[in-house]
């Protein structure tokens, strides 16, 4: 397995502590990235996640707990000094400076020879695509352009630990997609230990190797993007990555992987591992995509249409359950299957599945 090449162990910020003002923005977070990989922290404003990273590049110290790069700890090293490189979100370009100048800019600080410069620019600005418009200034690029300058300015210097700020949230949904696969692609070809922050849970789910889901400064879950997707550890995570719906359920037996739970007043049996007991009170995770749509009475449930979303590729159901209980549906290609109406009644057939069961604990 390969080594740790970030490490953060029980580290917390807190601004203008012991004040009336005092915020804890990250609590007692520990992380370990391995080599290579792209981990990606998630979650809502306000999370904690941009505070992380301006920790691990050295633009915010740790009030406790310890970061170490590789096996070396970092924590009062100053930015220009540590083995990391970060692309902003508004690019942070020189406007004065050329395409050229702006990728050197780093290489210059650290006394690298004038043939080196020029070599590493030239291999930098090919690895992004940006051969010949060296001598533009970032004014006359477009935003994917003068990202993709700002990466390349990461890049040049060759660090251990990439860091990404929320790169692509300037840019265009369309453009946006194209740049994170590429974006993805140079991560993939480098090889380099890369820490990305966004609160756009598709943008994680697409480059990611791990997730880190934050929420008030703490982490929620950590693991492999189907894990978080599939295998929601509470509430937060399921509804925060993808869309969920929610229901109360009680435990009526639990034996060798298979739990039947009563929920909606039926009785469902699931395959899912875990520490539940006859009585137990759980959620009910369901998501949208994991339900059929059938014919009245021949589904788990019946419910009214009370609203339709189409978008092309896929539609969208608001169903309205027995009892006033609310389901949202997910029909992928619905033109095959026929579009539905308002106030139609139809079943709805759960995929046992992809049922999965929270306990609150």
């Amino acid at each position: 397995m390969a080594e740790a090449e970030l490490i953060l162990q029980h580290v917390s910020k807190i601004f203008a502590e012991g004040t009336t003002r005092e915020v804890k923005a990250v609590d007692d977070l520990s992380l370990e990235v391995k080599k290579g990989l792209l981990v990606t922290l998630l979650g809502p404003s306000g999370c904690g996640k941009t505070t992380t990273l301006r920790m691990i590049a050295g633009f915010e110290y740790p009030t406790r707990g310890k970061i170490f790069m590789g096996d070396k700890l970092i924590n009062d090293i100053p930015p220009q000094r540590r083995d990391s490189a970060m692309v902003f979100q508004s690019y942070a370009l020189f406007p004065h400076m050329t395409v050229f100048e702006n990728v050197a800019y780093g290489l210059k600080v650290r006394r690298f020879s004038r043939q080196e410069i020029k070599r590493k620019v030239v291999q930098a600005l090919k690895l992004v695509d940006l051969e010949g418009l060296e001598d533009r200034p970032p004014g006359q690029l477009s935003g994917g352009q003068q990202q993709r300058v700002a990466l390349s300015r990461a890049l040049v210097t060759e660090p251990k630990v990439l860091l990404f700020d929320e790169p692509l949230s300037n840019l265009d949904a369309k453009l946006r997609v194209s740049t994170r696969e590429e974006l993805r692609r140079l991560q993939q070809k480098l090889s380099i230990t890369s820490i990305y922050v966004t609160h756009d849970q598709a943008e994680a789910m697409t480059i990611s190797d791990e997730i880190t889901v934050m929420k008030d400064g703490r982490v929620q879950q950590i693991g492999f993007p189907e894990q978080i997707y599939l295998h929601p550890e509470n509430k937060f995570v399921a509804d925060f990555i993808g869309e969920a719906n929610f229901y109360r359920g009680t435990i009526i037996k639990s034996q060798d992987g298979r739990v039947e739970v009563k929920m909606l007043d039926r009785l469902i049996t699931i395959n899912q591992d875990g520490d539940f007991h006859p009585g137990d009170e759980v959620e009910v995770v369901v998501r949208p995509e994991t339900v059929d749509i059938v014919a009245q009475g021949k589904g788990d449930f019946d419910g009214v249409v009370k609203f339709s979303h189409y978008t092309g590729s896929a539609a969208t159901y608001h169903l309205e359950l027995r009892g006033g209980q609310k389901m949202e549906v997910k029909v992928l290609n619905p033109q095959e299957k026929g579009l539905l109406r308002d106030e139609e009644v139809v079943g709805v057939k759960l995929h046992r599945n992809n049922i999965h069961l929270l306990t609150g604990k």
